[in-house]
């Protein structure tokens, strides 16, 4: 039978890999979520800071839908081989 651990809240462990798991709480109220991208920068003895990653071609992938005409980019695109 395996006995639970009880872990205190907001608080996690570094593990054998180096990994963390940071608390649902905490990433609530930082407004990240699974797949989100982080900077990790250390600020000092026993201090990590964590900062979103803005990728700017996610931010701005798929926001011209519709400004050309259909076959327009294509026939561009064949233009320059």
């Amino acid at each position: 039978m395996r006995t639970r651990v009880r872990r205190e809240q907001g608080r996690t462990t570094i593990s054998a890999k180096n990994q963390v798991t940071i608390p649902l709480a905490a990433l609530r109220r930082a407004g990240l979520r699974t797949g989100s991208r982080l900077e990790v920068m250390a600020e000092g003895p026993g201090q990590l800071r964590l900062v979103s990653v803005d990728d700017p071609v996610e931010r701005f992938a798929g926001m011209l839908t519709d400004v050309y005409e259909p076959g327009r980019l294509e026939k561009l695109r064949s233009e320059w081989r």
